[in-house]
């Protein structure tokens, strides 16, 4: 009973504040979903612009109200050496620069993102194409959850 009463306490104490979620039924949450997305023409432009729109929610039966323009660069480098020199890991850094422009005209909002993953080098050249890829779908993946919350914060400060 006493934590029922605090958890209200809390909640009407901010009610008060004025609290607004990012999540829910905003006019942020309803925004995300009319931001048109473009990458570039290559597999992890791909995978990121995947990513984005699942993120987003994009509702391509409605007109698109931002368009989202990324740019992607990516990094590999050996970590850890075999007694034959060869790496047992690879890290993955994906920069990804965004703009964020509204398609009616006004002010461009504009940010960078920087994912870094790890993924191990195998002997098997399948295996290590499979294992490659795998980093890149994650990379991919948190890339576009960092995006998707400087798009919240960016579309939170619009008028």
């Amino acid at each position: 009973m006493r934590a029922l009463s605090l958890a209200a306490f809390a909640v009407l104490g901010l009610a008060g504040c004025g609290f607004t979620p990012l999540y829910g039924e905003t006019a942020v949450g309803s925004s995300l979903s009319r931001i048109a997305v473009t990458t570039q023409d290559d597999r992890l432009g791909y995978r990121v612009r995947e990513q984005l729109e699942d993120a987003l929610g994009r509702d391509g039966a409605q007109t698109p109200l931002w368009r989202l323009e990324t740019v992607l660069e990516q990094s590999r480098r050996p970590l850890g050496r075999r007694i034959d020199d060869t790496a047992t890991r690879y890290e993955l850094t994906v920069r990804g620069a965004w703009t964020l422009t509204p398609t009616g005209g006004g002010p461009a909002v504009s940010g960078v993102e920087t994912v870094t993953t790890t993924y191990a080098a195998a002997d098997q050249p399948f295996a290590a194409i499979a294992a490659q890829q795998d980093g890149e779908e994650r990379a991919a993946a948190e890339l576009a959850r960092l995006i998707r919350l400087g798009l919240m914060r960016a579309l939170l400060d619009q008028p």
